[in-house]
Parts: structure tokens; C-alpha cells; sequence
């Protein structure tokens, strides 16, 4: 494991990040270290990665960004923590997420593998060119239930249903390891168009997504 960590970039995710090393006896320096550690948007890995003299190593913590966006350094690897995180929280948010490690040698992944551990996190390999449809996935599951919370909660208000509802149910299907239930698994294609007629009427502009979703739930 790295003695010392230089993190460059102190939003959610750094910010989270240098709290967590620091209770685990890792030295957080503002220059040279045994790694540097970016976190800054994706858009600006190249850029600062270019801007660093040789170190001993560098990684970053996208999700979707290859490791040739750390050109020219060598050493290198990505630590990219599943999670979603909040300047609300801290470093608490780490504890128990996955993290995908790329790496292109056996001591890379080592190494990606004992920080993620380090941070609480547990870690798993994945290749580089896998990382695009990695990341998809992983904003379906936590951009887009942001969305659907939304919608959702338009059409609750537009019922005069409370909105605040509908977040144990949505977490009752997370606890029930995603077993589909409702209208689509009973064939209930009458209520579905029901579903149709009354959003067409209140939100036309919805209808599209809901038609979109029905079709990929019935499949």
C-alpha cells in the first residue's frame, strides 16, 4: 500500500477520499507522494496528467475515462468507486461500495486493489476497454432512479398522492432484490392502458418514457 497519496482535486469524491486515507494512517501530502490521486472531472484527467512530472504512480477515479488519459506516465492504474456522494456526507459514503480497478500489469492491479481496500471499498478488476459500457450501467442504476423518482413523483402530485410515498416502495424493491411485481409480471395489459390514457391526458410528454419502459420491463 502506498505510504503517501497527493490528491489533486478536492470535490465529493476527494474530498471523501482524503478524510478516509487520513483516519487510515495514509499520509495525504499537497505535492509529490508515493501517488498521485485524481479526482477532478473527467474532462480535465489529460490535462493535469500531462502537467505532472514522472512520479513513482498516478490513477484516477473515473469511471469511464481510458488509462491513456494518463499519458505519459507509465505507472498507473484507475480506482473508480461505485458509489454516488454527497458534500452532506462523508467518508462513511465509501464504506461497503464496489470499485472497478484497471490496470496494465499485475502490480497496477495490486496496487489499485490495496487502495480501494484502504478506502473501504471492495475492489474488482476490470478491463480498460470494458470501461464506456461499465459506466453506462452504473449511471442507469443511479442517474436515471433519479429521473424515474421524478416522473414518478410528477404523477403523484398530479393525482394528489403525496410524493414523499413513494420512497419505501422503491426501497422495499431494492430489499426484495428486484423481484418484478405489478401490471407487466400478471400480463395486466388493461391497466396498462389505462396507465397510457392517463398520462397522454395529464403529462403527454411523458408518454414516450413510459412506452419505452413498459416495452423493456415486458421483455
Amino acid at each position: 500500500m502506498f505510504e503517501s497519496v497527493q490528491i489533486i482535486g478536492r470535490g465529493r469524491v476527494g474530498s471523501a477520499m482524503e478524510t478516509r486515507l487520513r483516519q487510515r494512517g495514509v499520509e495525504v501530502r499537497a505535492e509529490r507522494a508515493d501517488l498521485a490521486l485524481l479526482c477532478v472531472p473527467d474532462a480535465a484527467i489529460a490535462d493535469v496528467a500531462a502537467s505532472l512530472g514522472p512520479g513513482p504512480w498516478i490513477a484516477h477515479v473515473s469511471g469511464a475515462t481510458p488509462l491513456a488519459a494518463l499519458d505519459p506516465h507509465v505507472r498507473r492504474f484507475s480506482m473508480h468507486p461505485l458509489q454516488t456522494f454527497t458534500r452532506a456526507r462523508g467518508p462513511e459514503q465509501l464504506d461497503g461500495a464496489h470499485a472497478a480497478v484497471s490496470g496494465e500489469s499485475d502490480e497496477a492491479l495490486e496496487l489499485g486493489f490495496s487502495l480501494a481496500k484502504t478506502l473501504g471499498l471492495e475492489p474488482f478488476a476490470l478491463a480498460d476497454d470494458a470501461r464506456p459500457l461499465y459506466h453506462a450501467g452504473a449511471a442507469i442504476a443511479s442517474n436515471y432512479l433519479v429521473t424515474l423518482h421524478r416522473v414518478a413523483s410528477e404523477l403523484f402530485r398530479g393525482a394528489g398522492a403525496p410524493a414523499e410515498a413513494l420512497v419505501p416502495l422503491m426501497r422495499r424493491v431494492i430489499d426484495n432484490g428486484f423481484e418484478l411485481t405489478g401490471p407487466i409480471e400478471r400480463g395486466d395489459w388493461v391497466t396498462l392502458d389505462a396507465h397510457r390514457r392517463a398520462i397522454r391526458t395529464a403529462r403527454p410528454d411523458l408518454e414516450p418514457l413510459y412506452d419505452a419502459l413498459a416495452e423493456a420491463t415486458a421483455r
